[in-house]
């Protein structure tokens, strides 16, 4: 009795196969052109993207990066009015670079470049900004957009802004050389802020996983005054 109902199924599903079969195919047969269609745009869009990106985007980078050099040599050399809108030689500055480069590598670094010039030069809003729009990626970006976001918000007074995004700037991502010196930033401004518990957790976290870098060599003493106004 099993036997005959399980091949009576076999045969249910086998007919069910074969109507959906027919009806895929009668859809097809009635709708041919609208399918092909569908199929066609499919194909050109993604052959588009293809080209845009390797036969525009990719050229257009290189430009942009040759662009580049001057505002980057003027922003080494600490020269950041410079870098931002007339390095010289013919040069693009970063502006001009995320202006006619939009959507290149070399557009999106130039938004870091500019937010860090206009931080030097004491206007944070568009400091910020430009940092906001810089897309970070890897190790090592992520914690300076970050970290430079928490100084431009600290120097407008944004304090708790300041907190969370040296916060970012420490957690996400670890490097031996960023990770402890915005850890030190956070500390000393939970400090500033009367928070004496979170900022001797901050150095207590140099001394021990950075305790050989820069900060880490001095961060006993202040260790030692935040547990002394923790407890006044």
């Amino acid at each position: 009795m099993a036997r005959r109902k399980s091949r009576k199924q076999e045969e249910e599903t086998l007919v069910d196969l074969v109507e959906a079969k027919e009806s895929v195919q009668d859809y097809f047969e009635r709708n041919q052109g609208l399918v092909l269609g569908i199929i066609a745009a499919f194909i050109i869009v993604v052959g588009g993207l293809f080209a845009y990106f390797n036969l525009y985007l990719a050229p257009k980078n290189v430009t942009a990066m040759e662009q580049m050099y001057q505002a980057q040599f003027q922003f080494e050399q600490d020269s950041f009015a410079k870098a931002l809108e007339n390095p010289g030689g013919g040069y693009d500055g970063f502006l001009d670079i995320i202006d006619n480069y939009g959507g290149t590598k070399a557009a999106n670094l130039s938004k870091f470049y500019s937010g860090v010039s206009y931080l030097r030069l004491g206007r944070y809003d568009a400091a910020i900004s430009y940092l906001k729009d810089f897309n970070a990626k890897g190790d090592v970006m992520p914690i300076m957009k970050h970290g430079a976001l928490g100084d431009a918000y600290s120097e407008q007074g944004e304090f708790d802004q300041a907190l969370s995004e040296y916060k970012k700037a420490t957690t996400n991502r670890k490097n031996d050389f960023l990770t402890p010196y915005y850890l030190d930033k956070l500390a000393k401004l939970h400090e500033r802020q009367g928070n004496f518990a979170e900022a001797q957790k901050y150095f207590k976290e140099i001394k021990s996983n950075y305790p050989n870098s820069s900060v880490g060599r001095d961060v006993d003493k202040y260790l030692t005054r935040a547990e002394l106004r923790k407890e006044s």
